[in-house]
């Protein structure tokens, strides 16, 4: 390692999104490893005030291990962008268009990237009717990690019609984006600059692999590599890639797939693109790097370096 040009790293981590917990658990993460390669690091929780810390900290480069809103959807990136800090992984535009599930699909399925069909609906409109027929997907617009999505299924499992006093994201989100449930498997493939690096099968012991299956231990099984047919995989790999290039991300990224494994590849489904994607102990992008070879201070050391070689290419 003594060949790494040895900087000063803000490792930006917690805010205030309903992913804090996550992002405190990847900021400290990615600050251990970077000071195990001799990076000087300041690790700040990031509060209204930061456009003021990161002014006071002068840092060389900005590890953005945020998850969620607002570091994860644009607003962050802005305000680095109208500071001139360097940042990790996606920028403005491209995070504005990722965490928006309505935009994502508008950009990729055009250029041919299967997702499943959907529509936005008015949460107070699911206790008339149903928007589509059951089971079908509720899910927040601008969310990651599973946060806030319902399965309602064809038993009622929340009502028929939805009760307004069910427990779910209607509650919380006036409008909601609805798609049909897609049964099957879920996959997940992990890219690294212009790299897949495979594809994990996720198997959560509850039957759903939500917020508390992705981040509790023992909740949910990985399978890395996952145990599914070459032509599968590589689809998962190669879709990955083009949603990463046709979004501009940069750094790592992670894309969620479900597969109908009864219908071979036409049953494969991107679900949404990951521009931030944990770097937790339990997180895929570190675990898919493992099984390349590539240790957790290694990945972060590559991120840091896509990043620091784009600001030599934009500053000439």
């Amino acid at each position: 390692m003594s060949d790494i040009q040895t900087l000063h790293i803000a490792v930006l981590m917690g805010g205030w999104s309903a992913e804090r917990s996550v992002s405190l658990q990847s900021g400290a993460g990615v600050a251990d490893a970077l000071e195990s390669l001799g990076h000087r690091v300041t690790r700040i929780d990031m509060d209204r005030d930061v456009a003021a810390r990161l002014a006071d900290t002068k840092p060389d480069l900005v590890f953005n291990a945020l998850h969620g809103t607002p570091g994860e959807d644009g607003s962050v990136q802005g305000l680095m962008d109208l500071m001139g800090v360097t940042y990790t992984h996606s920028g403005l535009a491209t995070s504005v268009i990722a965490i928006d599930k309505v935009l994502t699909k508008q950009a990729l399925v055009p250029n041919g990237v299967p997702m499943p069909g959907g529509r936005i609906v008015q949460s107070a409109d699911l206790f008339e009717r149903d928007p589509l027929p059951r089971p079908y997907v509720l899910k927040p617009v601008n969310e990651g990690s599973s946060v806030g999505v319902a399965i309602v299924t064809a038993d009622g499992n929340y009502g028929d019609p939805i009760a307004p006093d069910a427990t779910g994201p209607w509650q919380e989100f006036e409008e909601l984006l609805a798609e049909p449930y897609i049964r099957g498997r879920e996959l997940t493939t992990a890219v690294l600059g212009n790299r897949a690096l495979g594809v994990t099968e996720l198997i959560p012991k509850n039957g759903w692999y939500d917020f508390d299956a992705k981040y509790t231990d023992g909740l949910t099984e990985h399978v890395c590599p996952a145990h599914i047919p070459d032509d599968i995989a590589d689809a998962c790999k190669a879709l990955a890639l083009e949603a990463h290039r046709l979004l501009g991300c940069k750094g790592a990224s992670r894309s969620d797939f479900r597969w109908d494994d009864e219908r071979g590849v036409d049953g494969l489904f991107l679900l949404e693109v990951n521009t931030q994607p944990g770097m937790t102990p339990l997180s895929l992008v570190p675990e898919q790097a493992r099984h390349i070879g590539m240790s957790y201070p290694q990945l972060v050391q590559a991120i840091v370096d896509e990043a620091m070689a784009d600001r030599k290419v934009i500053s000439g």
